[in-house]
């Protein structure tokens, strides 16, 4: 796609996003600047980007019937899945009816919507190196598998996001709650989880690799800290070995050129010495890569904008920053933010309210991004902007 028409005419370049989350509310605004017209879909109104596009529909996008109603009805030229409840068989009609394509593929929806798809590609054909890792869709194989990797082990649904569902289990005896958490947490109705064996690491990065018309790319790595499967802070760059960033993105390039197609993709690794671990990829830009709002000339999101546009692109790091979540800490409608004045007093500080209707107390509601001369200065100025903001009630 080398022409972009004007939005809302006749000759419209149209993309439609299923999920409209934060991440997605970024990549709309990178779009909107090219002049493409969006359409943002999501399970509930006034999702963070569906505020910044020019049209919106409420549905269940794991209803066959309803996504393929809301495609024939928009006719996008690009179709951008943002989360992993979406229903991908019907996607795959839909590419190969040649209604619209999918970004990255519809096949890379498929295959990274669940773990055990992306598990299994890895290890299994890709031979990469992994964790240990068995499946269960009964609490008792996971039991099984649990005592056969060995404690202690990480219980996964097969299908969520943002560490929800997620359990370190250290004895047999947390079974049964890691897999009634499992499935009352995970995203869509499977029932079935992931159990991960622990790797000694030294710390984990999401390598951003991005597939555009020109080849492959990658972002300086990012570093990031979690707490539940859940990210609370990242910075770039992470340091590491140069041997051990020539694995990463062997391991990057391998596992993304399988899955194909463009776009931004958020490739997890584990990291310790030498040694490189592959845990997950996400065929989208990441929560972890807010950071590279600060850092980076073109952000993931205008990566991720330009690449599906066929655009030219440039990944270079132009100096070291970091990000800090802001929760919701309480559980209300219309919520107030306050303190934001403090969390900008500092040089070099952005924030980005994510504008979500409903908080929650460990609901993502915003984030402090901040750029230094080194990564530890860079992730004390976000830690301190993060925790001058207040979510209240009016």
């Amino acid at each position: 796609m080398t022409r972009i028409g004007t939005p809302l005419s006749p000759t419209a370049t149209k993309v439609l996003f299923l999920g409209a989350g934060e991440l997605g509310k970024e990549v709309v605004i990178e779009l909107q600047r090219f002049g493409v017209e969006v359409i943002a879909c999501d399970r509930y109104e006034n999702a963070p980007g569906m505020q910044v596009a020019h049209r919106a529909h409420v549905l269940d996008m794991t209803d066959a019937k309803a996504l393929r109603a809301i495609i024939e009805a928009e006719k996008p030229d690009l179709i951008v899945p943002e989360i992993e409840a979406i229903a991908t068989d019907e996607l795959a009609a839909i590419e190969a009816e040649g209604l619209a394509t999918v970004i990255p593929t519809a096949r890379a929806t498929q295959l990274t919507m669940d773990r055990e798809g992306i598990r299994r590609l890895a290890a299994e054909t890709l031979n990469l190196k992994t964790s240990p890792y068995a499946f269960a869709s009964d609490a008792e194989t996971l039991a099984a598998e649990a005592d056969r990797i060995g404690y202690p082990v990480f219980v996964k649904p097969v299908m969520s996001s943002s560490g929800k569902g997620q359990s370190k289990v250290d004895s047999a005896d947390e079974i049964a709650a890691a897999w009634d958490h499992a499935l009352t947490a995970g995203r869509g109705n499977q029932v079935r989880v992931i159990v991960e064996g622990a790797v000694d690491f030294d710390y984990e990065i999401t390598l951003l690799t991005v597939r555009h018309a020109g080849g492959t790319d990658f972002c300086a790595p990012v570093g990031h800290r979690q707490e539940s499967g859940d990210y609370v802070e990242s910075w770039q760059p992470q340091p590491m070995s140069d041997a051990a960033l020539k694995t990463a993105q062997d391991m990057a390039r391998k596992v993304t050129d399988d899955i194909g197609g463009l776009g931004v993709f958020g490739v997890e690794l584990f990291v310790k010495g030498d040694t490189v671990w592959f845990s997950e990829v996400s065929p989208r830009p990441h929560d972890t890569g807010l950071v590279t709002l600060a850092t980076q000339d073109q952000s993931e999101f205008a990566l991720h904008a330009r690449a599906i546009l066929g655009l030219p692109v440039d990944a270079s790091l132009l100096r070291p920053g970091a990000s800090a979540v802001i929760y919701g800490g309480i559980d209300a409608e219309g919520v107030v933010f306050d303190g934001v004045a403090d969390a900008l007093t500092e040089p070099g500080t952005q924030l980005r309210l994510f504008g979500k209707p409903v908080s929650y107390e460990k609901r993502r509601m915003g984030v402090a991004i901040a750029h230094a001369e080194t990564i530890e200065q860079a992730r004390a100025k976000a830690t301190r902007a993060a925790a001058h903001v207040k979510v209240t009630l009016r």
